[in-house]
């Protein structure tokens, strides 16, 4: 079509020879996925297994790069489709309208020419001589009811039907030209690059293109998307959907689906996995600390999602608003009768250090409750800020609530989320908090009926949760668990009114690191910066054992280690063992402590 497109040509129109086309990449689409899955889990996997050295490694390679190629046709052809479906169904809407004029104008034997114009025949008498009014010709007048009337009434009563009728022509096909030039305008854009590799560069034109068609197709998916649904409604939302339907909100809407709540997780596995590629392609197109940040930390998600490995990951999340987020399962949390989530704490970010240490948390403790129970699964959730303190313990005042507050919120939707879509009937769920996570947890356990089918709460590192006793968290003080290193500071830190005077000293550079140690450490009345010390006799949970950690200062500088060891099967077997029989629902087995 071009901008002199016709009513003729608008009713002539086959959209069904669109939508034809759009079933035929459709299946380029399923083809190239299909391609991909059969590199990433027959080929690299067959050829890890069996070979070894140079040649093996540069296979690897080539076929890392070939999966990824077949990765961007998937999406491009997917892109491709959901264009020329939606293309489809907006030129229809405009048929349909075009098609109610024309038959207005049949029933009324109105002859509506090439042009659009409307004639209607003589009708009605003359108030002097009696004859039949002439007839005449209306020409549809640009802009339906923004005309305003000019006063003089045309005395054939069918001269108004005719200006109406007129009208509704000239709107149908003036939109089906915009509708026209919008969608071959995205549709040129939709190429590739001649070559058998696809770079970081063109996965940055793919996330405009992706862009483009989310634009375009607005009326046609996204309004359809249920985000204020609750996540059951959402899983049923899934279900209900046809196979094309799936396939055509994976393919343009990956951030969409991968992040919401109730949707199967092998679903927003397979949504964030391209989505992924997509925000690698976004952030190369930007150049500032923030972006390459993000981009080291994907970078490395998106290499260990091509490792085989046991458990199989599951990436349930993934974004670059804020601080990032990210969402990995080890094990799928829609089939393990055991799933836990845990929550990171202060200067979490989605980062390279987060891709490396936070994911090897959660891994670990994957693997030990499966040691315990084979049908578990663990998920570290970075769904939302943690604080950012670059100065470490001189920025005590970032650790405010707010973002406890908000992060909770989200990780009570994204925990309704799992027990809507686990197929168990009686899941054993474990919320997890270290460091301030310990704080959104205890956040998330105060909001309307507390975190959503939880049954065991552990907290690690914590510098309180907003509570002061463990029977406030909502799940019974026996299923609260607690570890607390000897040297981890995070632990000892006093309360907020009782650190005023040593904040102004930190924050001044004041005294030496070694009297820092003294002056932070709690000096005994149990108030820690978010309350009750969960590790104290009043607090009431369940302490388990754990290393003391190194030293904050020694012969070897300083160190914050004993902050970040508790999930460490090497550095804290016990406590790490313990997290995981927690997990596994098999506490029973772990010998307590004593309070402190």
């Amino acid at each position: 079509m071009t901008s002199a497109l016709t009513w003729a040509q608008l009713r002539d129109l086959k959209c069904a020879e669109l939508e034809g086309a759009a079933d035929g990449w459709g299946r380029a689409s399923n083809r190239a996925d299909a391609g991909r899955d059969s590199i990433d889990k027959q080929l690299m996997n067959g050829l890890r297994g069996t070979q070894q050295g140079e040649a093996a490694d540069a296979a690897v390679t080539r076929l890392r790069q070939l999966s990824r190629n077949f990765q961007y046709v998937y999406t491009e052809c997917g892109l491709l489709r959901t264009a020329l479906n939606s293309l489809a169904h907006e030129m229809r809407c405009q048929q349909q309208a075009l098609q109610g004029a024309l038959g207005d104008a049949d029933a009324l034997k109105f002859a509506v020419h090439a042009d659009g114009s409307v004639t209607y025949p003589e009708a009605g008498e003359g108030l002097i001589n009696g004859k039949p009014l002439p007839g005449g010709t209306a020409t549809g007048r640009g802009l339906p009811g923004l005309v305003p009337p000019s006063g003089l009434v045309a005395p054939n009563p069918h001269a108004a039907k005719a200006q109406e009728i007129a009208d509704r022509v000239e709107k149908a096909v003036r939109t089906a030209r915009e509708i026209d030039w919008r969608y071959a305008r995205i549709l040129r854009k939709l190429k590739a690059e001649e070559g058998l590799k696809v770079p970081d560069a063109t996965w940055t034109d793919a996330a405009t293109d992706a862009a483009a068609v989310r634009g375009a197709a607005r009326g046609y998916l996204k309004d359809a998307t249920p985000l204020d649904a609750s996540p059951a409604e959402r899983k049923a939302w899934w279900a209900g959907l046809t196979q094309e339907q799936r396939e055509e909100y994976l393919a343009v809407y990956p951030d969409r689906i991968g992040n919401l709540d109730g949707i199967p997780a092998v679903v927003r596995d397979a949504a964030n996995r391209d989505n992924l590629q997509l925000l690698i392609g976004k952030l190369e197109g930007r150049d500032d600390e923030m972006a390459e940040t993000q981009l080291a930390g994907l970078r490395e998600i998106d290499r260990q999602l091509h490792v085989d490995r046991k458990p199989p990951m599951f990436l349930l999340g993934i974004g670059d608003e804020g601080n990032g987020r990210a969402i990995v399962s080890y094990g799928n949390p829609d089939t393990a009768r055991n799933v836990s989530a845990y929550v990171p704490g202060l200067n979490t970010s989605l980062d390279e250090e987060f891709a490396k240490g936070d994911l090897k948390r959660a891994r670990d403790t994957a693997i030990g409750t499966i040691d315990h129970d084979a049908s578990s699964a663990a998920i570290v959730w970075l769904g939302y800020d943690a604080p950012q303190s670059p100065d470490g313990l001189r920025s005590l005042a970032v650790m405010g609530d707010d973002r406890a507050e908000r992060g909770g919120r989200a990780f009570n939707g994204f925990m309704e989320g799992l027990v809507a879509t686990n197929d168990n009937e009686n899941p054993h769920l474990t919320a997890i908090g270290h460091s301030y996570g310990s704080r959104t947890v205890g956040a998330a356990t105060q909001q309307d009926d507390g975190i959503p089918g939880v049954d065991d709460i552990v907290l690690v590192g914590s510098p309180g949760v907003g509570v002061d006793h463990a029977e406030n968290l909502g799940v019974g003080k026996d299923h609260v668990f607690v570890g607390a290193a000897e040297n981890d500071v995070v632990t000892k830190l006093p309360s907020k009114q009782q650190v005023v005077v040593g904040a102004v000293g930190l924050i001044a550079g004041g005294p030496p690191v070694a009297h820092i140690a003294g002056d932070l450490a709690d000096p005994g009345d149990d108030d820690l910066w978010f309350g009750k010390d969960p590790a104290s006799r009043e607090f009431g949970a369940r302490r388990f054992p754990v290393g003391d950690g190194p030293r904050l200062v020694s012969g070897n500088g300083i160190s914050i280690d004993a902050h970040s060891q508790y999930f460490d099967p090497e550095r804290d077997a016990v406590s790490a063992k313990s997290i995981a029989l927690v997990a596994a629902g098999r506490s029973h087995k772990i010998r307590m402590e004593e309070y402190r």
